[in-house]
């Protein structure tokens, strides 16, 4: 049975009353990280040692899928509770409060009972779909931090070694110290939220959202990672081909991935063309390692979390297909694309691998009578 990551809002909600109804002591911190274009990796594929603690300590979903594979539909989806359609949001081009209605958000929930609410990095989607303000003061406590740096995200500092020259590529290790600034944007979403979790000195209780960027492509990441995922380790994708049997509405030709300078040389015919064999490899690696950055990111973050009276949620906007069914990129309706983890980690819900949420209420309820 599948959990649909809209359902965060609902779940998380149920869950901090139901503790509370357990316990005298002050509400919970809450923690929610969201990781930009997270597939579902498995233990096979890549070792992601500080997601896998995390999921270890808490509960975690094993089939867990996100409404769309978009990141503002999807994004505004798990933080009103609302299916795009509900929303009328399947792009980037309207915001639900002047379109649809003024339906309450996760932060905003918490916000008006009690908690002060903050969002770093990417949480909702920058632009149209959330009112140019991250919906900014309906859900944020104050006005949302972003990264100085995510400016350049499109800017050409992969240093291509064919060309010689900095350019606009899909697959771009870099050295930081040669990166505008000196520095990362996931880097400086992550100091950001260690000065708040560091310094904080309210007694009122907080829900803290941390958005960090990668993987999304630009697949960017500090050149070391790649030493992490040796190319000679990386597996080819399984079914790397569109069946025949398949409609063709489902295939979409990844022209984000194509217009990259390194892929447009390749010169990949439109829009059917397939990604060759070696640079499958070799996007899988560099996907890989991004992935390996992003958990290193949490596990520094997670070093400053009280957990004892935190509780946490990990989760993505959506999957990204790595070359199955020829498919790269996010768009489709395929496992690849939609499937994302999903981890509740809290004070008094033990650790356990789950696919409902309400197999994850259960078991606290069985453990409290136990008791």
């Amino acid at each position: 049975m599948s959990f649909s990551v809209f359902s965060l809002i609902k779940s998380l909600i149920i869950l901090q009353m139901y503790l509370q109804s357990f316990s005298s002591a002050t509400k919970n911190n809450i923690l929610f990280i969201f990781v930009d274009d997270l597939r579902h990796l498995s233990d096979e594929t890549i070792n992601l040692p500080n997601i896998k603690k995390l999921a270890g300590e808490g509960v975690n979903f094993k089939n867990a899928f996100a409404q769309q594979a978009l990141c503002a539909p999807s994004r505004n989806s798990i933080l009103t509770g609302r299916r795009p359609d509900s929303l009328r949001l399947y792009d980037f081009y309207n915001y639900w409060r002047d379109s649809v209605g003024n339906f309450t958000t996760l932060p905003q929930f918490f916000k008006e009972n009690g908690y002060e609410t903050y969002s770093i990095g990417k949480v909702f989607h920058p632009g149209r779909s959330s009112n140019f303000t991250d919906d900014y003061p309906y859900s944020w406590s104050e006005y949302p931090f972003h990264p100085p740096t995510e400016k350049y995200k499109d800017a050409a500092v992969c240093y291509d070694k064919e060309t010689k020259k900095f350019q606009k590529n899909l697959v771009c290790p870099v050295n930081v110290k040669y990166q505008p600034g000196q520095t990362l944007p996931d880097l400086e979403s992550l100091e950001h939220a260690i000065n708040f979790l560091s310094n904080r000195n309210s007694s009122q209780p907080f829900l803290l959202a941390v958005g960090f960027y990668k993987p999304h492509i630009p697949i960017k990441f500090p050149e070391h990672y790649l030493e992490k995922i040796p190319i000679n380790k990386v597996k080819p994708q399984r079914h790397p081909y569109m069946s025949a049997e398949i409609p063709l509405v489902s295939w979409h030709p990844w022209t984000d991935v194509r217009r990259r300078d390194d892929i447009a040389r390749l010169n990949i015919s439109f829009p059917l063309g397939l990604m060759p064999y070696d640079w499958s490899i070799k996007i899988r690696q560099s996907y890989y390692a991004a992935a390996s950055y992003v958990d290193d990111l949490v596990g520094e973050l997670m070093s400053y979390v009280d957990t004892r009276k935190t509780i946490v949620v990990f989760t993505s906007d959506h999957g990204w297909s790595l070359g199955e069914n020829g498919l790269w990129a996010k768009y489709s309706n395929f496992d690849a694309a939609l499937k994302v983890p999903l981890i509740f980690s809290a004070p008094g819900i033990p650790s356990k691998n789950i696919h409902t949420p309400v197999e994850m209420l259960r078991s606290h309820v069985d453990k409290n009578n136990m008791n």
